[in-house]
């Protein structure tokens, strides 16, 4: 059974900084893209990095550019997602993802192979 759970979450000011960790079981981990969503109370869920399995290509929505960074680690068999200076639009329930297709997790999640549970990250102002 596939699993991928998520931790790190939690309530922070605004420009602080939160980890994001993602870990998964029950699958090949090495050779699945991996990429994080988030959705926002009220709107739609939106793709927030990736990252490829054969590569460690990545890929960031325009708005986390400069501030987020995703990694991975195979042994360990989890993604990351480090998120500095953090705004309150920021704030959203964050799912870790896992695909075969790079083009599935880097696109709007639809018909993406496996799901966390998600973890609930809160950007006071």
């Amino acid at each position: 059974q596939v699993q991928l759970v998520e931790s790190g979450g939690g309530l922070v000011q605004a420009g602080g900084s939160l980890r994001l960790s993602c870990s998964a079981s029950g699958l090949t981990f090495g050779l699945y893209n991996m990429g994080w969503f988030r959705q926002a109370p009220g709107k739609e869920r939106e793709f927030v990095a990736c990252i490829s399995w054969n590569n460690g290509n990545t890929e960031y929505v325009d708005s986390v550019k400069g501030r987020f960074t995703i990694s991975r680690d195979n042994a360990k068999k989890t993604v990351y997602l480090q998120m500095n200076s953090l705004k309150p639009e920021d704030t959203a329930v964050y799912y870790c993802a896992a695909d075969r297709s790079y083009m599935v997790v880097r696109g709007t999640g639809n018909g993406m192979d496996y799901w966390g549970k998600g973890t609930l990250v809160t950007v006071s102002s």
